[in-house]
C-alpha cells in the first residue's frame, strides 16, 4: 500500500482533539501521575473524550457511531496516548467493547451501545487466565448451559479496565468450544482486584473472579463456539493499537528529549550540537516514524477489508521494542536528570517496558511472523 497523506478532515479532527487534550486531560494526567484515577473522575474524562470520536470512531452510523476509518481512529488514538497512556488504555478497552457489541444480539447491542459510545460505561475483555496467556485454546473459564442461560465460573487476570468495568466480554469454554459472552457486573456478578505494576498505575489492570454468574444466552457475542476465531480477529486490531500505544509513548519521549537537548548546555554549547547526542535524536526519530508507519499500514489494511495478522504482529513487535529503546535513550540523554521524578522520561521508560507484554509478547509475535513467512510452525 502507498502512503496516504492525511485528509483535511483528519487533520482538523486531530488538531481539535490535541488542543482539547492539552487543556483538559493533560492536567488531570499530571495530577494523578502514578496514582489511581478514581472511576468517577475517569468517567468524566471518557465522556469528554467520546465527543471527539473515541470509542465510536469506527462504529457504523446505524449503531450510533461515526462510521470513520480505522486510520483516522489510529491518528486520534496516538494523540491520546501522547497525552496519557493510562487514560488511552482505558479508552482502548472501551473501543474494544463497542467493536464487539457490533456482533451482539440487537437487544443487547441496543441496551449497552449508547452508553458505551458516550463513555458512560466501562468495558473489559477477559481472555488471559492465571495459567493461560497466549495459548487461548487452553482457557479454563467454563460456561455450562442451563436452559436459556449459562452458568459461568472462572478467573481472569491482567484485565485492563478490570476494576472500572461495568461489563466484561468474557471468553469462556462450553460444549461447542470457546465463545464470548457479556457479563454485567451488577446483574450477573463478578469481583475484581487491582494488580500493582511498575507503571501505568493510574488506570486499572485487574484480576477478575466469576462465581456462578447466571448469564442469559442472548448475551453471547457472535455464535456459540466461534470464540477462538473471533479472538484472532480481536488480536489483529488490538495489536495495531498496542503498537500505537508505544508510538505515543516514544513520540513524547522524543519531543521531551529534543526540548531538553536544545536547552541543556555542556562544554559551552547546547547538547543538541554534540554529534553523539544528534545521532541519538536522529535514531529516535527514525524509530518513531517507522513504528507509526507500520501501525498505519495495519489500519489501512483493516479499512480495505484485508486480513493482516502478519503485518499486525510485525507492527506490534517492532513498535513496542522500539519504544523501550527510544525511552532508554531519552533517559540516557537526560543524564542524571533522567532518573528523577522531576522529568517525565523515567516514567515513559517504565511504561514502555510494560507494553511489549500484552496481546502476545514479542516472542509470541516472532513465532507468528516466522510461521507466516516460512509456513513452518515453531510451536503447536
Amino acid at each position: 500500500m502507498s502512503y496516504q497523506l492525511p485528509t483535511e478532515e483528519q487533520t482538523l479532527a486531530v488538531e481539535s482533539f490535541r488542543k482539547f487534550l492539552q487543556s483538559e486531560v493533560k492536567p488531570v494526567a499530571r495530577e494523578y501521575r502514578d496514582r489511581f484515577i478514581p472511576k468517577e473522575k475517569m468517567r468524566e474524562l471518557t465522556q469528554r473524550i467520546a465527543e471527539f470520536g473515541l470509542p465510536g470512531c469506527t462504529i457504523p452510523v446505524e449503531y450510533g457511531g461515526m462510521g470513520w476509518s480505522f486510520t483516522t481512529q489510529g491518528m486520534l488514538f496516538e494523540e491520546l496516548v501522547a497525552c496519557s497512556c493510562d487514560i488511552a488504555l482505558c479508552v482502548m478497552l472501551n473501543m474494544g467493547l463497542t467493536s464487539m457489541l457490533c456482533n451482539a444480539r440487537p437487544e443487547v447491542r441496543e441496551r449497552y451501545m449508547p452508553d458505551a459510545l458516550a463513555g458512560k460505561i466501562f468495558g473489559s475483555i477477559g481472555i488471559s487466565e492465571p495459567d493461560v496467556g497466549s495459548n487461548v485454546a487452553e482457557l479454563k473459564t467454563r460456561a455450562v448451559r442451563d436452559g436459556d442461560h449459562f452458568i459461568v465460573n472462572g478467573e481472569k487476570t491482567w484485565i485492563t479496565n478490570g476494576v472500572y468495568s461495568d461489563v466484561l466480554i468474557c471468553t469462556v469454554r462450553g460444549e461447542k468450544g470457546l465463545s464470548h459472552i457479556l457479563i454485567d457486573r451488577v446483574e450477573h456478578g463478578y469481583e475484581s482486584r487491582n494488580i500493582d505494576k511498575i507503571a501505568l498505575g493510574s488506570q486499572s489492570t485487574a484480576q477478575i473472579f466469576i462465581t456462578d454468574a447466571r448469564v442469559p444466552a442472548i448475551n453471547l457475542i457472535g455464535e456459540e463456539g466461534e470464540g477462538l476465531r473471533n479472538t484472532m480477529k480481536v488480536f489483529e486490531n488490538a495489536r495495531a493499537h498496542v503498537g500505537t500505544l508505544s508510538v505515543g509513548i516514544m513520540r513524547t519521549a522524543l519531543e521531551e528529549s529534543i526540548a531538553y537537548a536544545k536547552e541543556r548546555k555542556q562544554f559551552g554549547k547546547v547538547i543538541a550540537a554534540h554529534q553523539l547526542i544528534a545521532a541519538k535524536i536522529a535514531n529516535m526519530g527514525i524509530m518513531v516514524d517507522a513504528a507509526r508507519l507500520m501501525c498505519q499500514r495495519v489500519f489501512g489494511l483493516i479499512d480495505a477489508g484485508v486480513r493482516c495478522d502478519l503485518q499486525a504482529s510485525m507492527a506490534k513487535a517492532f513498535a513496542t521494542e522500539a519504544a523501550v529503546q527510544v525511552c532508554r535513550d531519552a533517559v540516557q540523554l537526560h543524564g542524571g536528570n533522567g532518573i528523577t521524578k522531576e522529568f517525565n522520561v523515567e516514567r515513559l521508560l517504565r511504561e514502555a517496558i510494560i507494553i511489549p507484554i500484552p496481546d502476545g509478547t514479542t516472542e509470541i509475535q516472532q513465532l507468528i511472523i516466522s510461521r507466516a513467512l516460512t509456513g513452518v510452525a515453531a510451536f503447536t
